[in-house]
């Protein structure tokens, strides 16, 4: 066998060998302040400290700034975003990465085909009342859309379709952080996936 079929097969087991270990989504949805970021960083940094995982956050502001900066806030541009990010949540977890993705995602039928399409997907409803969240607003978003000055705002001028059968529920109006975040690793870890 010559050196350089040695080397295809190596790098073929190899790929093989990455690609057995496939990650999982969790995808964060629900309200503006509602604290999907909050508690996916920290979800995040449990999973890549306490477990050794590789952990990717997709946060839905760092995102637009980079990835989606040409799209606004129409229901055909979030739909859009979103799409995008669910290619990139494959990618990730087909190859052995948790992902954390943070998204508004307002929309049931685009979740339910970002679910078709990414492995392992995991729905986490981040319920917060609209009043609770606008209080938390540290931008002042909330009273803008109020007042006529954002249009498309979730919550606002443009609806939120709550999950009906997400996989974790947290009401971070009545839980803390870490009881939220413990939430979704007993959830994980119940499932097998640590």
């Amino acid at each position: 066998m010559s050196e350089n079929n040695e080397h295809v097969m190596v790098h073929e087991d190899k790929w093989e060998k990455q690609n057995e270990e496939e990650g999982f989504t969790l995808w964060f949805t629900g309200l503006s302040g509602s604290g999907k970021s909050a508690v996916a960083d920290r979800v995040g940094l449990r999973l890549e400290e306490g477990y050794g995982h590789k952990a990717e956050r997709l946060d839905g502001d760092i995102v637009r700034q980079h990835l989606t900066a040409d799209l606004g806030f129409t229901k055909e541009d979030r739909n859009t975003n979103i799409k995008r990010v669910s290619f990139l949540a494959e990618l990730l977890s087909r190859n052995g990465v948790s992902v954390l993705a943070s998204f508004i995602s307002p929309y049931r039928e685009r979740r339910q085909k970002t679910r078709e399409q990414v492995t392992n997907f995991i729905e986490v409803f981040v319920k917060c009342p609209i009043d609770v969240c606008a209080e938390r607003d540290v931008k002042g978003l909330y009273e803008k859309a109020r007042r006529g000055e954002i249009e498309n705002f979730t919550g606002i001028s443009d609806p939120y379709e709550e999950p009906e059968n997400p996989e974790i529920l947290l009401e971070t109006h009545e839980e803390e952080i870490d009881e939220s975040v413990q939430k979704v690793i007993d959830y994980l870890d119940d499932n097998g996936y640590l």
